[in-house]
């Protein structure tokens, strides 16, 4: 242990001087180093972030850390994709088109981070994997094709934690970890350790050269108020609303200062309800701590009625322009705090809902999504495909 430590005090002083490449491979040398001795004893500058100092509110207000970003046009990609052979058609769909961004998944809906991290502080609650052998790599190949990358993490859903540590999750009267119906497990929102282990996570995506955290499943279990008395979990006297809405403040504050943006994906419908209180989701609330709001308005995920329309998946562009009217109508009042709005659309077709229900997603489904945000004065969104597969001529002006 002793000469393998001294090899990584070597490998730091060698590795470490000036300019991005250095800082990006000091960022390495300290994590190994810090590996090695089972603590920090290296420090990373967070400055690896961001080539300009960021502008830090003095009055604690949130101030966009990327004044200069472009407006991101992005698509999502699962970290299989970014770490394996799919990758090049997708870097080929960028550099052929006016998409700009990237949404990759650096802890993923499982819970497991999906690069080998060596961050003791990050070992000891996480789980990595190898999904993105090379994150290093990775990053220079975004920053070759002027690609604008964004960190996924997804924040409360977290099975792999949730079995690493089942106090910080829900329990069942016999000790077992209550689950949905999908198998999956939550963590609680009610837990520091949980809100640092997800910053810390982002933190280091900073430093690896993302320049936006975009959190996902920043809530409770859906349904989550009918299940809540018969399950043992920790809990102040604090509303789901506000503990859901106190971690955003806390990303941010710990976040920005480090020169990338905070954003959240929120349900669509969150724009068009009143809080929901059961997740503990207030669009409002949330929206005044981030830079950027991503609601999820996938027309198939609005039932029937929803904006005047019998089927919402067949009529993309009306489900979009609602969709958008009610957000402009809960964000406007809140002035200056008003994030970017950057909705998420659909790229995909949802054939559950069944026969004459739906309608196959493709080129047009997806521009009719696009005019809608674009009469709705929205010049920013996202791309989902859960299989990364997207749409053939799209016109993504």
């Amino acid at each position: 242990m002793d000469i393998f430590f001294s090899t990584m005090m070597l490998m730091y002083s060698l590795m470490t001087g000036t300019g991005e490449e250095n800082a990006a491979a000091g960022h390495v040398a300290a994590s190994m180093a810090n590996a090695a001795a089972g603590q920090t004893i290296f420090e990373t500058s967070p400055a690896f972030a961001s080539a300009t100092p960021p502008v830090v509110s003095a009055d604690g207000k949130k101030t966009d850390p990327q004044p200069d970003a472009p407006a991101v046009k992005g698509i999502y990609v699962t970290a299989h994709s970014a770490g394996g052979a799919r990758m090049s058609s997708l870097l080929k769909l960028i550099d052929d088109t006016d998409l700009n961004s990237m949404v990759i998944d650096v802890k993923d809906d499982n819970g497991y981070i999906t690069y080998p991290t060596e961050t003791p502080e990050l070992l000891e609650m996480g789980t990595p994997q190898k999904y993105i052998k090379d994150i290093g790599s990775l990053m220079s190949t975004l920053k070759q094709h002027d690609i604008y990358p964004i960190a996924r993490i997804v924040v409360f859903k977290d099975t792999a934690l949730a079995r690493k540590q089942p106090d910080l999750s829900y329990l069942h009267a016999d000790g077992t970890i209550w689950k949905n119906g999908r198998g999956e497990s939550f963590v609680n929102p009610y837990r520091e350790e949980v809100w640092k282990y997800n910053v810390d996570i982002a933190k280091e995506a900073a430093r690896l050269g993302f320049k936006e955290i975009q959190f996902d499943y920043v809530r409770f279990p859906e349904g989550f108020e009918k299940r809540a008395d018969s399950l043992t979990f920790t809990k102040t006297d604090e509303s789901r609303v506000s503990v859901v809405a106190g971690f955003v403040k806390y990303a941010r504050e710990q976040l920005e200062p480090l020169g990338v943006r905070v954003s959240v994906d929120i349900f669509g419908y969150a724009a068009s309800v009143p809080a929901a209180e059961g997740i503990g989701q207030d669009f409002v609330k949330i929206s005044n701590d981030v830079h950027v709001i991503s609601p999820m308005i996938y027309p198939s995920h609005y039932s029937t009625g929803w904006f005047d329309q019998k089927d919402p998946d067949k009529s993309p562009y009306a489900t979009i322009k609602g969709a958008m009217a009610d957000t402009h109508k809960k964000l406007d009042p809140t002035g200056d705090s008003k994030p970017i709005i950057r909705p998420w659309i659909q790229d995909f077709t949802a054939s559950w809902l069944g026969k004459g229900h739906y309608v196959k997603y493709g080129k047009t489904e997806v521009e009719a999504q696009i005019k809608a945000l674009q009469d709705s004065g929205v010049n920013e969104y996202l791309l989902w495909n859960a299989g990364n597969k997207y749409s053939e001529g799209v016109n993504y002006e």
